[in-house]
C-alpha cells in the first residue's frame, strides 16, 4: 500500500501480516458473513474510481514540515487499522479475494499519490517576471510545527481513547454475559467453601453460608472471635464487602479472625419470605457457634446496608446467637432526614405507596427485578450515571479498565426478590416505618420484634456523604426507642456510632481508605467495645500523637476513643422531626392504594403474566440492553477487538498539560454541572410537591390524620415487665456494692476514674490486656468475664459512686494488696497520658479511702510469675487472702497470691495458636473427665447462700502438675463445702437482658467452666 511509505515510525515487522498474502481460503467471519460475493456485485464500478483521475496539484515544500507529522500519523493509523481489519475479517479485506476492498485500496493509493504532487499544475507560474519580482515568501518560523503539535497530539489521543473506551464497554458486556452464565457467584476476591445451603433447609430460601479461606501467608485462629458478614440484597449480587483485599473481609482475616460470609443466589425459592431468610440466618449463626465453641466471644455480625436491618431483626429475635452487631450504612429510621438533602425518602409518597413494587413483581411473574432498585440508586446522581462514570473511564482508559470492569461485574449483576419479600420490605420498612415503632410481628408471634431485646453492643457506621442512608436514618432509631440515656443504661445496652465526613454510601463498605481506618480501628477495639459500660458513645478516630505515649499499644497510625453522648446529641444531627408528620399521611394513603390494587388490579396483571413475558420484560430493561448492545453479540463491533489491540500496541497519549486536554476537562466539568443543576431542580420540586400535597389539611383529614398535629411520642413507653426488669438489675447492682472479686474492684476503680471524663480510650485497655497476658498467659480472664465485671461495676458506680468507693476498704483489706492494686490501676489509667484534672482528683480520692500515701502508685509491680489462676473467690475481710479473683494480671499481683507454675516456664510468654495447645493446658484438658464429680458439686453449690470465706493460707506452688495431682485436687474440691464455691463472683452474674429463668440457667454453665479450670489446676 502506498501510504505505508509515509509511516517510518512503525517497527519493521509491523507489515509482516500485510506482505504475506493468504494462499488458503479464509473462513468467513461469524459477525460479517458476506463471502463469497455474488458476480453482480463484483461487476459494479467503484464510486471512488474517479479519484484516480484527480488533477495533480503543486506541492509547497515549505509546508511539508507542518503536515508531515499528520501525514505520518495518518499513514500509521491506516496501516494499523488495515492490518487489524484483515486479521479480524480474513478474506473480507484481502484485495485478492474481495473486489470491493481492492477498488477501495486503489482509490486510497490514488489519493496518496495526488497528495504528494499537490498544486503541480501551477508550477510554470514561477517563471513569470511579475512573480519573480515579488518578494520571497517569508520562511515559516521554526516554531510553526510545534504550535500545532498539541492539537495533533490531542486529536490522536482522543481517537485512540475512543477506540479503547468502546472496547472496555464491549468487555463489560461480555463479562456480564459470562457472569450470568456462571450463575452470578459472589464477587469475592477470596476463595470460599459452602458450609450451609439454605435451599436445603426445612423452610428453604436462596441464602447460603460460606467460609472464607484466607489468602496465602495469612493465618487465622479458630479460638478468636469469628466474623460473619451479611451483604445487602438490594438489587445487586453478593460479595461487595470482600471483592478487594482491603475490605471488611480482608481486614478481619488479616487480624486472625475466622470469617464467614452470608451469600444468596439470583432467584429466590417459590415459598421464600423475609421470615424464611431470618430462620436461615439463625441456622448459619448456630453453625458458626458450633464450629467455634471455644472462641473467646460470640460471633461478630456485620450487616451492610439492607443486610443491617436483617441482622438487627435477627439479633432482636434470637439475642443469644449474636455477638456484637455492626450496622454499616444501614437504615432503621426510614422517615428521618434533613429537608433539602435527602430526596429518596419522598419516593414512596410520590409513587402513591407500595403498589408500584407489587405491580412490578406481578409483571415479573411473581418476581421483582432488582434492576429497578439499581436504577433508583443511579437516578439519585444522574451526573455520575450518565456522564461522570463514563467520562472518567474515557479520560483514564489506560489505567481505569481493571477497576471499572471489577466494579461493573458487581453493579451489573441484578438479582430478584419474591413479591412477598419486596412487599414486606416496602410496606413495613420504607413506607410504614414499623420496625422502630414495635409494629413488626413474626408469623404466629404474640409479641412484636423489639430492638431493645438486643443484648450485645451495637456499632453504627454512617457518613455525611451518604445520600441513600443519611446519618439521621442510621441513628434516629435510638431516640425512637429510648427517651434518654438513662433508659439505655437501665436496659444495659451499649450503642457506639461513628460518622465519616464525606464518603458515599458504597464507600462505607467498599472504600479501601474506610477499610484501613474506620473498619480496622473498630475491629481492633471490638473487645473494648464489648466491655464498655452501658450507654451511648461516639467513636472518634484520629491520628496518633507521639506525646500521648505508648505508641506500641496501637496497631497502626490511628487511635480510637469513645466519647459519651446523649439523646440530644443524636437529635442535634437532624433539623427537627416535625418534617416526619406527612409520612404518616403517606403511610395511610399507601395502605388504601395497596388494598385497591390487590383487589382490582393485581388479579388481572397476574393472569396476563407468565415466565416468557417476565423474561422479555427483564431483558428489555435499559441496563441490560446497554450491556447487550456493547458486547460481542453485536456484529457491528466485530472488528473492535483487533482495532483496540492495534491501538494499544501503538498507544501515544497526550501530555497532561496539553491545552486541549485541559479544555476537555473543563467541558466535562460543565456537563456535570448541568446534570447537577437538573438534579437539584428535580429534588427541590419533588420535596416541595411532597410537602404541599401531604400537609394540605383536606388531604390529612381524608385519611384521618389531624391537620398539623405532631406525631405521638416516637419512643414506645416501657412496659411493666421491662420496668420490673430494670428495677431488678438495679437491686442486683446494689447488692454487689459490698461483694466483689479483685477483678470487680479493679473494674470499679477504672469505671470511677472514667465516669466524669466522658471518654474511654483504647490504650488503657490494651495495657490491661498486656498485664493479663504477662501474669496469666492462656488463663487470663475471658472477654465474657471482663464484660460482666465491667458492666456490673459500671452500673454500681452510676448507681451510687460514693458508696461504691466507700466500700473499697472492706473489699481489699490488706495494705500491700491495696498498694499493688493501685499501682496496676495507675499503669493502666496513665497508658494514654498523665493523670490530670478530674481523673487525678478521683485517683487521689481512691488513695485516701484506701489509706495510701500519694506517690505509692509509682512502685513497680513484681515480675510476672510462671503462671496464675484467673479465678478466685470474694475478697472479703481477710488480710493477705491471696485470692486472685478472676482479675487481670495486675489484680493478681495486687492480691499477692502465689500462682502455680506451668509445666514449661516459657509457656506464659508464648502466644496461643489454633493448631497446638500449650503444655500447661494439656494436663487440664486431660483431667476434665476425672473432675466431673467436682464440677457437678460446684454447680450444685451455685444456688447455695453466699457466705464470706474465712482467711485461708495460700497453697504452695507446684512446678510439675500431672494428671494424678490434678485428680487429687479435683477430689478435694468435690469434698469441700459448697459455700466456698458459692462465693465465686461468676455464680452471681447479672445477665443484662435475659429473663430470670435464662439468668438461672447461665450461672451453672459459668460455674462449670470455673470449677473445671480450678479442678484441673
Amino acid at each position: 500500500m502506498a501510504v505505508s511509505a509515509l509511516s517510518p515510525a512503525l517497527p519493521a515487522d509491523s507489515h509482516a501480516t500485510q506482505d504475506a498474502a493468504p494462499n488458503a481460503t479464509h473462513a468467513p467471519n461469524a459477525f460479517w458473513p458476506l463471502w463469497p460475493l455474488p458476480p453482480s456485485l463484483t461487476s459494479l464500478p467503484s464510486p471512488l474510481s474517479s479519484l484516480s483521475s484527480f488533477p495533480s496539484l503543486p506541492a509547497f515544500s515549505s509546508l511539508s514540515p507542518l503536515f508531515s507529522p499528520l501525514a505520518n500519523a495518518f499513514a500509521e493509523s491506516a496501516e494499523a487499522a488495515q492490518t487489524a481489519l484483515k486479521s479480524a475479517f480474513g478474506s473480507a479485506f484481502d484485495p485478492a479475494l474481495n473486489p470491493l476492498f481492492a477498488q477501495a485500496q486503489q482509490a486510497l493509493d490514488a489519493a496518496s499519490a495526488g497528495a504528494t504532487t499537490a498544486f503541480s499544475p501551477l508550477q510554470p507560474l514561477a517563471s513569470f517576471p511579475s512573480i519573480q519580482s515579488m518578494p520571497p515568501f517569508p520562511a515559516l518560523p521554526a516554531a510553526a510545527p510545534a504550535a500545532i503539535q498539541p492539537l495533533y497530539d490531542y486529536l490522536f489521543d482522543a481517537w485512540q481513547r475512543s477506540v479503547l473506551f468502546l472496547d472496555v464497554l464491549r468487555e463489560r458486556g461480555n463479562q456480564t454475559y459470562m457472569h450470568e452464565k456462571a450463575g452470578m457467584p459472589p464477587v469475592l476476591a477470596f476463595d470460599y467453601e459452602v458450609i450451609v445451603d439454605g435451599r436445603e433447609l426445612d423452610d428453604p430460601c436462596n441464602y447460603a453460608l460460606l467460609r472464607i479461606k484466607p489468602e496465602e501467608g495469612v493465618q487465622t485462629d479458630a479460638r478468636m472471635r469469628p466474623f460473619v458478614v451479611i451483604d445487602p440484597r438490594a438489587g445487586h449480587g453478593p460479595g461487595i464487602a470482600g471483592f478487594k483485599m482491603d475490605s471488611e473481609v480482608g481486614i478481619a482475616l488479616r487480624k486472625g479472625h475466622p470469617c464467614y460470609f452470608v451469600t444468596f443466589f439470583p432467584v429466590p425459592t417459590d415459598t421464600q419470605t423475609i421470615e424464611s431468610v431470618g430462620k436461615a440466618e439463625a441456622v448459619f449463626l448456630q453453625k458458626v457457634r458450633e464450629l467455634h465453641a471455644d472462641a473467646d466471644g460470640q460471633p461478630f455480625v456485620i450487616g451492610n446496608c439492607q443486610g443491617g436491618w436483617a441482622a438487627a431483626l435477627l439479633a432482636a429475635s434470637a439475642p443469644s446467637l449474636v455477638g456484637p452487631l455492626m450496622l454499616a450504612g444501614s437504615p432503621l429510621s426510614y422517615w428521618a432526614g434533613v429537608r433539602g438533602k435527602n430526596p429518596m425518602r419522598y419516593s414512596g409518597g410520590m409513587l402513591g405507596g407500595s403498589w408500584m413494587s407489587s405491580l412490578a413483581a406481578d409483571l415479573g411473574d411473581g418476581h421483582f427485578d432488582g434492576a429497578h432498585l439499581v436504577t433508583n440508586f443511579e437516578n439519585l446522581n444522574p451526573s455520575n450515571t450518565f456522564w461522570g462514570k463514563l467520562y472518567n473511564l474515557y479520560a483514564k482508559v489506560d489505567t481505569e479498565r481493571e477497576r471499572f470492569l471489577e466494579f461493573e461485574r458487581w453493579w451489573g449483576g441484578h438479582f430478584q426478590l419474591n413479591r412477598a419479600e419486596i412487599d414486606w420490605i416496602v410496606q413495613n420498612l420504607f413506607v410504614g416505618n414499623h420496625l422502630t415503632r414495635n409494629e413488626v410481628y413474626a408469623k404466629n408471634a404474640r409479641a412484636p420484634v423489639d430492638l431493645r431485646n438486643i443484648r450485645t453492643p451495637i456499632i453504627v457506621l454512617a457518613s455525611w456523604g451518604d445520600n441513600i442512608t443519611p446519618p439521621q436514618q442510621a441513628l434516629n432509631w435510638i431516640p425512637d426507642l429510648y427517651a434518654s440515656v438513662d433508659e439505655i443504661v437501665a436496659n444495659e445496652q451499649v450503642i457506639v456510632y461513628c460518622l465519616h465526613d464525606k464518603v458515599g454510601h458504597l464507600g462505607i463498605f467498599v472504600s479501601a481508605s474506610v477499610a484501613n481506618k474506620e473498619h480496622t480501628e473498630l475491629f481492633s477495639a471490638l473487645d473494648l467495645i464489648d466491655v464498655l459500660p452501658p450507654g451511648l458513645y461516639e467513636a472518634r478516630i484520629t491520628d496518633s500523637t507521639p506525646e500521648a505515649g505508648r505508641l506500641e499499644a496501637l496497631e497502626g497510625r490511628y487511635e480510637i476513643r469513645f466519647e459519651r453522648r446523649t439523646i440530644d446529641d443524636i437529635l442535634a444531627l437532624d433539623d427537627g422531626r416535625d418534617d416526619e408528620q406527612p409520612f404518616e399521611v403517606v403511610r395511610r394513603f399507601a395502605e388504601n392504594n395497596q388494598r385497591i390494587y390487590d383487589l382490582f388490579v393485581s388479579p388481572t396483571v397476574r393472569a396476563s403474566s407468565n415466565a416468557l413475558s417476565a423474561h422479555l420484560l427483564r431483558e428489555s430493561h435499559p441496563s441490560r440492553v446497554e450491556r447487550s448492545f456493547f458486547s460481542d453479540a453485536n456484529p457491528v463491533l466485530g472488528a473492535l477487538p483487533a482495532v483496540a489491540d492495534a491501538v494499544r500496541a501503538h498507544r501515544k497519549p497526550a501530555e497532561r498539560d496539553n491545552p486541549f486536554t485541559l479544555i476537555e476537562k473543563q467541558v466535562s466539568a460543565s456537563i456535570e454541572a448541568v446534570w447537577d443543576a437538573y438534579r437539584d431542580a428535580r429534588d427541590t420540586w419533588t420535596e416541595s410537591t411532597f410537602y404541599s400535597l401531604y400537609t394540605a389539611p383536606w388531604v390529612q383529614a381524608w385519611v384521618g390524620v389531624a391537620p398539623s398535629l405532631p406525631l405521638d411520642p416516637i419512643a414506645p413507653p416501657l412496659t411493666a415487665l421491662r420496668k420490673e426488669l430494670a428495677q431488678m438489675r438495679l437491686r442486683a447492682a446494689h447488692a454487689h456494692v459490698h461483694k466483689a472479686s479483685l477483678l470487680d474492684v479493679f473494674m470499679r476503680i477504672m469505671a470511677y476514674l472514667a465516669d466524669e471524663m466522658h471518654v474511654v480510650q483504647y490504650r488503657p485497655f490494651q495495657r490491661m490486656r498486656e498485664l493479663a497476658r504477662e501474669y496469666f498467659g492462656e488463663r487470663q480472664p475471658s472477654i465474657a468475664e471482663l464484660k460482666e465485671a465491667a458492666r456490673r461495676q459500671g452500673a454500681i458506680v452510676q448507681l451510687d459512686a460514693q458508696a461504691a468507693v466507700a466500700a473499697l476498704p472492706d473489699l481489699v483489706p490488706d495494705a500491700r494488696s491495696r498498694r499493688l492494686l493501685m499501682s496496676a490501676v495507675y499503669q493502666v489509667a496513665s497508658a494514654s497520658g498523665p493523670l490530670d484534672g478530674e481523673r487525678a482528683e478521683r485517683f487521689a480520692e481512691v488513695q485516701r479511702v484506701l489509706g495510701l500515701e500519694p506517690g505509692s502508685e509509682k512502685e513497680p509491680l513484681p515480675p510476672p510469675p510462671g503462671g496464675g489462676s484467673a479465678s478466685g473467690g470474694e475478697s472479703g475481710g481477710a488480710s493477705g487472702s491471696g485470692a486472685a479473683g478472676g482479675g487481670s494480671g495486675s489484680t493478681q499481683a495486687a492480691g499477692g497470691a502465689q500462682v502455680k507454675a506451668s509445666a514449661d516456664p516459657q509457656d506464659q510468654h508464648d502466644a496461643p495458636k489454633a493448631d497446638a495447645a500449650s503444655a500447661a493446658t494439656k494436663p487440664r484438658r486431660a483431667t476434665n473427665a476425672k473432675v466431673k464429680a467436682a464440677v457437678e458439686a460446684a454447680v450444685k453449690a451455685v444456688d447455695a447462700p453466699e457466705v464470706k470465706p474465712a482467711a485461708k493460707p495460700t497453697e504452695k506452688p507446684t512446678t510439675k502438675p500431672t494428671t494424678k495431682p490434678a485428680a487429687k485436687t479435683a477430689a478435694k474440691a468435690a469434698t469441700k463445702p459448697a459455700t466456698k464455691t458459692a462465693t465465686k463472683p461468676a455464680s452471681r452474674r447479672v445477665r443484662p437482658a435475659s429473663p430470670p429463668a435464662a439468668t438461672r440457667t447461665s450461672r451453672p454453665a459459668a460455674a462449670r467452666r470455673r470449677a473445671a479450670r480450678s479442678a484441673g489446676e
